[in-house]
Parts: C-alpha cells; sequence; structure tokens
C-alpha cells in the first residue's frame, strides 16, 4: 500500500512550533494565565486541524483502497477506532 505525503502540513506545523515556543515565552515572562490558556488552546486547536486534514487524507486513500478487500477493510476500520479512543 501506497502512503500518502502529508508534506503539506509542514508549514502548519512549523506554525504550531512557533506557537509552543510563543507559549514558553509567555510562561518565562510571567504573563498572565488567561493569556497563556487562550494561546495553548490556539495551539491545541492548530494540532487538532492538522490530525483531522491527515485523517481524511487517510480515510480518502488508504481506506478507500481497502474497500475491495474486506478483511483489509475491517482492519483498517479498527485501525482508525483505537486511533479515535486514545
Amino acid at each position: 500500500m501506497k502512503h500518502n505525503n502529508h508534506k503539506d502540513q509542514i508549514t502548519s506545523l512549523k506554525r504550531i512550533e512557533g506557537q509552543v515556543r510563543g507559549v514558553q515565552s509567555m510562561i518565562n515572562e510571567g504573563k498572565y494565565c488567561i493569556d497563556i490558556l487562550n494561546q495553548i488552546k490556539a495551539v491545541k486547536n492548530a494540532v487538532i486541524t492538522v490530525e483531522g486534514s491527515i485523517l481524511k487524507s487517510h480515510l480518502k486513500a488508504c481506506l478507500k483502497e481497502s474497500l475491495n478487500e474486506k478483511e483489509s477493510f475491517d482492519g483498517k476500520v479498527e485501525e482508525i477506532m483505537k486511533l479515535l479512543k486514545r
């Protein structure tokens, strides 16, 4: 099975990395807790967006490819269910 290329997510991940560094700076500077929490919430939402994009790509490609083989499809569904339960 060919795996999707997710390099289009690198820009978003670098932005998230910068946001996390910003949160660290805010903590080091003793910024207001609510401001820090707002930035952490923004980081979480950005990560969720990247996660959703990669999951959508997986469903459209990998899962779709497995539809022709019942055992493969069932395995992919179980794999996704395990992931979502974490």
